[in-house]
């Protein structure tokens, strides 16, 4: 059996914090540069032009792409055959708190939800999977709270036609307008329990925007794109970049459907130790 020592894994996190937070991935910069040549609208052009230098300096000059560094997710996937030598939870968590102490990001984690009180750097939260193999895969998933906020689920009757799950998902997006600054990438999660459906959400978002879509999935992204909210909700055809919708068996009784939507900066980093 594989061993391997929880203070590397604090130092990937740490690196993880700084890839995500001062650069966006290939897949969105793809997205954002297609949009920026087909848009016709001016105010939309040139706003979708200052995302894109705002991009480009964050990463040139190693500042935070948004002021919002979100709130940590960590995706962990740990191979059944890998031993942690020490605490992989507290290991995470030290490099999210070290990472962002040292790219001087922002302190957004409230310890008390209700009282508030002084913010920190963590804890983050953390989604574990027990996978083959002898290695761990970190993903970070920074989740500014101007787009989480505008999350939602809806517990469908199990007799739900796909266009009512439709129209659910579209008045979502329709409902968070220019708030939580589009372009938006959409994540949907269908089945599962409640719980379980809002994670598949969360983790759609981690789809590479290039994958190949299902029709489902074309026509959401079509329709969104016709509500002409466009970048920063001044108008456009580029509401949203990308929808990704994640599955999994549900009850007999029921049809949960989440939907988390991103801003345009969506950011990711991962890493295999």
């Amino acid at each position: 059996m594989r061993e391997l020592k929880a203070e590397k894994i604090t130092q990937a996190v740490m690196e993880l914090v700084k890839r995500a937070n001062f650069s966006l991935g290939r897949d969105v910069l793809f997205a954002l540069r297609k949009a920026y040549r087909t848009e016709k609208n001016r105010r939309a052009k040139t706003i979708l032009k200052a995302i894109l230098d705002n991009a480009a300096y964050a990463q040139k000059e190693n500042l935070a792409i948004c002021q919002d560094t979100g709130m940590p997710v960590v995706f962990v996937q740990v191979g059944q055959d890998l031993k942690i030598a020490g605490n992989l939870k507290a290991a995470i968590n030290k490099g999210i708190e070290a990472g962002y102490k040292k790219y001087s990001l922002r302190n957004s984690i409230c310890a008390d939800p209700l009282l508030r009180g002084k913010s920190g750097f963590s804890p983050c939260i953390m989604h574990m999977d027990i996978v083959s193999g002898d290695k761990i895969e970190l993903t970070l998933l920074p989740k500014g709270f101007g787009c989480e906020n505008k999350s939602q689920l809806k517990m469908f009757k199990p007799t739900s036609g796909i266009e009512e799950i439709k129209q659910f998902i579209i008045e979502v997006v329709k409902n968070a307008g220019p708030d939580a600054c589009p372009p938006y990438v959409i994540g949907v999660g269908i089945g599962g329990t409640a719980d379980y459906a809002s994670i598949m959400a969360k983790k759609a978002l981690l789809t590479k925007l290039s994958a190949k879509h299902s029709r489902l999935e074309e026509d959401l992204l079509k329709q969104i794109n016709k509500t002409g909210i466009g970048p920063m909700g001044l108008g456009g055809k580029t509401t949203a970049l990308a929808l990704n919708i994640l599955t999994y068996p549900t009850h007999i009784a029921g049809l949960p459907v989440s939907v988390n939507i991103s801003c345009h900066a969506l950011r990711s980093a991962g890493i295999v130790l």
